[in-house]
């Protein structure tokens, strides 16, 4: 089964820039922040017991797309003929994901999401966000606030806002979704956010911890895969900023082809 079947299979999604999350028009530093963002939610030391052979498949897949992409003949190829070089030495089977990730996204602190929080809150940045995520996902606040960095149900009435401002100067469309939801559906997302955040402080309390880094570290690592999410979104975004440069992939071989 060749990238693209495998993809598909995995992810439901055949097209590499789907993947990742991203726009088929993509610079190279947006499709690394995509491979990084993607790979962090699925990074096997961050999976469950029983679910770390099915995240360990899944991101090796993801070390491979990204290895397509960022390699200018092979994203070329892949471009305009939608097919794979299945046999290039940048798909090896031989290589170590875990070390090729390693060595593209530095380790970061605590300190640096915080700083990077109090920046982007706020920012030109993050307007530019919340309205992409907006025309993303047609107007779902679900689907947006999962999206957007930094926000917890208590910064929705600020995103509401944003889109509401973007709606009104006709930025950006006016979906129903999002200007006739419900209350139910919204009190409904509340009451799971609220959920998550008591979960976060009797685990708190549980393991005794404090506000140190140390301690934020280890709530960290204590809660599951899903109420991490928002914390992996940071390290993407911090990773992708201050990452070291991606390195290209091996010399090309004749091209297997594979259906796109």
């Amino acid at each position: 089964m060749g990238l693209l079947e495998q993809c598909e299979a995995a992810f439901g999604a055949a097209g590499l820039y789907q993947v990742l999350g991203v726009r088929r028009e993509a610079s190279g530093d947006e499709i690394r922040r995509g491979y990084h963002r993607v790979s962090l939610r699925v990074h096997p030391d961050r999976a469950a017991p029983d679910r770390k052979e099915e995240a360990t498949r899944h991101f090796q897949l993801l070390g491979k797309v990204y290895a397509v992409l960022s390699d200018q003949e092979q994203r070329a190829l892949y471009d305009e003929q939608g097919i794979v070089d299945e046999e290039s030495d940048a798909l090896s089977q031989d290589r170590d994901w875990e070390e090729y990730w390693r060595l593209l996204f530095k380790k970061i602190t605590i300190k640096d999401i915080e700083d990077f929080e109090k920046k982007y809150k706020g920012s030109e940045e993050e307007l530019a966000d919340v309205k992409a995520a907006y025309e993303d996902f047609k107007g779902d606040i679900d689907k947006i606030m999962e999206s957007v960095l930094c926000v917890d149900y208590t910064d929705e009435p600020r995103i509401r806002k944003i889109i509401q401002q973007a709606i009104d100067s006709g930025e950006v469309p006016s979906y129903k979704v999002f200007v006739k939801e419900s209350k139910q559906k919204m009190n409904a997302r509340k009451r799971r956010a609220q959920e998550e955040a008591k979960e976060a402080e009797k685990t708190r309390e549980e393991l005794g911890l404090g506000d140190g880094e140390d301690d934020l570290k280890a709530l960290i690592q204590s809660r599951n895969k899903d109420r991490k999410k928002e914390i992996d979104d940071f390290l993407a975004q911090m990773e992708a900023k201050y990452g070291n440069n991606s390195k290209k992939g091996g010399k090309k071989t004749a091209p297997k082809k594979a259906k796109k």
